[in-house]
């Protein structure tokens, strides 16, 4: 290419990497047309190497690759990194820790500039050996602390549910929950919190004969569900909050079996959003959506620095939204003209002072 232009190669790679000199206009272009006529383009590798960058920044998961689910934390990943011109180095480990530290150690052979510590759900998880300090995790929490972090706001989200619950005028609410057991998500813990915290404020009974747990599947969903609308017509529940979209599903052919309509005669949210699920249902299912896509574009803008650092054992808590579709409704006539009598002055001014959604 310099003999094509009539230059040194000095001045070929002053000019393609646009370094302050005096060289003339007319060269420079001269340069530039020859490199366009072979197809010339800069290598990154090298520019990276001048500046001690690689362009590169390493994403580590247990699951989140091959799982559908969680997808959209890739995406949102991917979308800031490509953005910027960075290249994604992901590895999914399957949870074998061995892989996991044979990752970290490729990764920093690698000199990536940045990495991010993935979970497919909410968890705490222990800090990987090697792992460097300026990691970001992405929907888990490191369990002592030391790093910056990301999960969804799930205590929020289920008071949302059952705020929307509430607003349509339902007081009669159950909450179909996971199993208990040493598997148990910190998720379920905290949209419990959360549907009790709105019970409360709405000056409503939290009755445990409406927290009824189950697998978390299809089958767990309906099996939780006939319980409950087998209870008598007193404190049978007028609308289901689920732990996700599956159990929903479940709850969904529960209703359906007994010759219910949704939401005529029982309103039913889900969480998770979960795709080819929630809104495939008739009706449409209204649910909590999981904030993948924000969560992983917020780890790589604060992974790249991009986005103002905060406190480095930080864990900034996304907010997970109302999906509103087809399967909320107000309670059935023949149980809400009761129950309205029934409500104290206190409730009605907690339901009045509801914000509209």
């Amino acid at each position: 290419m310099a003999a094509a232009a009539g230059v040194s190669a000095t001045t070929v790679s002053l000019v393609l990497n646009d370094v302050e000199s005096r060289i003339s206009r007319e060269t420079r272009d001269r340069v530039r047309s020859a490199a366009e006529a072979v197809g010339y383009a800069p290598s990154s590798l090298a520019r990276g190497l001048r500046q001690r960058r690689s362009q590169t920044v390493g994403l580590i998961s247990d699951q989140i690759a091959t799982t559908p689910f969680a997808g959209r934390m890739l995406a949102g990943a991917q979308d800031v990194a490509r953005a910027h011109e960075k290249l994604v180095f992901l590895v999914d480990t399957g949870g074998d820790r061995a892989v996991e530290q044979s990752a970290i150690r490729a990764l920093a052979a690698q000199q990536v500039d940045a990495t991010i510590y993935a979970a497919m759900w909410h968890q705490i998880v222990p800090v990987p050996d090697g792992l460097p300090a300026d990691a970001v995790f992405l929907d888990c929490r490191p369990d002592a602390g030391g790093f910056r972090s990301v999960v969804p706001d799930d205590r929020a989200g289920g008071a949302a549910a059952t705020r929307e619950l509430v607003a349509a005028g339902h007081r009669r609410i159950a909450f179909i929950d996971t199993d208990e057991g040493p598997t148990r998500p910190i998720a379920a813990d905290l949209r419990l919190e959360g549907y009790r915290e709105v019970l409360r404020e709405a000056g409503l009974r939290v009755d445990p004969a409406l927290h009824v747990h189950g697998e978390t599947s299809i089958r767990g969903g309906r099996e939780a569900a006939e319980h409950l609308l087998q209870l008598p017509d007193a404190v049978r529940p007028t609308a289901l909050f689920c732990f996700n979209d599956r159990m929903a599903v479940g709850a969904y052919a529960a209703a359906h079996a007994r010759g219910l309509r949704i939401p005529h005669d029982l309103s039913i949210i889900g969480y998770d959003d979960q795709q080819f699920i929630a809104a495939e249902q008739e009706p449409p299912l209204t649910t909590i959506a999981l904030p993948h896509y924000e969560m992983g574009k917020w780890a790589m803008e604060v992974a790249l620095g991009i986005r103002a650092a905060e406190e480095q054992d930080a864990t900034h808590q996304m907010t997970c939204p109302v999906i509103r579709r087809d399967s909320v409704g107000p309670p059935p006539a023949h149980v809400a003209k009761p129950n309205r009598r029934r409500t104290s002055h206190h409730t009605e001014r907690s339901l009045s002072a509801t914000p509209e959604r």
